[in-house]
């Protein structure tokens, strides 16, 4: 293995130190802020707080109904993740092993829908909604069940299109050699295929679990109060009077956890799904 040369080795580390302080230096504000009192964090900027309190950790769930809103949260990025990775799954399992009419079609066509920005589905979607409620009863706004439709339509088309790259990676000798001992496309599918792709699988499900985790447009148009997640309920901490910023990061630290704890536990698995299906 040829070792770089001693300039490579030292630019790499000035960009990679860069960039750590560039991540790291806003978690260092919002935990000093959020050890600090309301007083202390509307003044001057320090960064070792003068008095330090856990208060603001408390004061979160009163001050909002937060835990109602991580309940929700919690809900909606879930469902939102199965039944992308659910559909997606079977929809890449197609398109890899399969030759059919309007197949390039339907890549292109799944493709083409990350081209537009969200808010121009925000209208449409609403109306949707509302419509459908009205026709058939079935309370898709202000649920949590419209909000996991609306965060599925916008996660699927980039989780089918990564398993497709995947499944094309796994050869079809296994499928073949699934099917002579005796299973079924399906079977095959469930016992070969879905083992072999567990990397690119766990990559689809962290990519649509942060999709939704941290989604605020849809999330404030269409939900209510009994249904409003994370992301839209630490607007609560602002009131016309005052604004608890010590509350705020506290809550932000808080509400980071389940994010942050799942992308380490997966990430080994995370970084070889994205790669994986470039370089067959």
């Amino acid at each position: 293995m040829i070792n770089p040369p001693a300039s490579f080795r030292r630019t790499r580390w000035i960009v990679l130190g860069a960039l750590a302080v560039f991540a790291l230096v806003p978690v260092l504000v919002m935990l000093s802020s959020s050890l600090k009192p309301l007083r202390d964090v509307q003044g001057p900027f320090r960064w070792i707080p003068s008095t330090v309190t856990f208060r603001p950790y408390l004061d979160i769930w009163r001050t909002v109904p937060l835990g109602r809103y991580l309940v929700n949260s919690l809900i909606v990025a879930g469902g939102a993740t199965v039944c992308s990775v659910l559909v997606a799954i079977l929809a890449a399992y197609a398109v890899s092993r399969y030759r059919f009419r309007g197949r390039r079609m339907f890549t292109v066509t799944v493709l083409s829908t990350q081209m537009f920005p969200g808010i121009l589905f925000l209208l449409p979607l609403f109306l949707i909604f509302v419509n459908v409620g009205n026709a058939t009863g079935i309370p898709l706004y202000g649920s949590r069940g419209g909000l996991i439709l609306t965060y599925l339509t916008f996660s699927l088309p980039f989780s089918i299109w990564m398993l497709v790259g995947y499944f094309d990676s796994i050869p079809r000798d296994l499928d073949e050699a699934a099917l002579v001992d005796g299973c079924g496309p399906l079977q095959a599918l469930v016992r070969i295929i879905v083992p072999a792709a567990v990397p690119g699988i766990v990559a689809v499900a962290v990519y649509a679990f942060m999709t939704a985790w941290g989604e605020v447009l849809f999330a404030s148009v269409l939900t209510d109060d009994t249904t409003r997640t994370l992301a839209v309920g630490l607007q609560g901490y602002a009131t016309l009077n005052d604004v608890y910023w010590n509350q705020v990061m506290a809550a932000s630290l808080v509400v980071s956890v389940p994010v942050v704890a799942g992308f380490l536990l997966l990430q080994r698995y995370l970084v070889a799904g994205l790669t994986a299906g470039a370089v067959k």
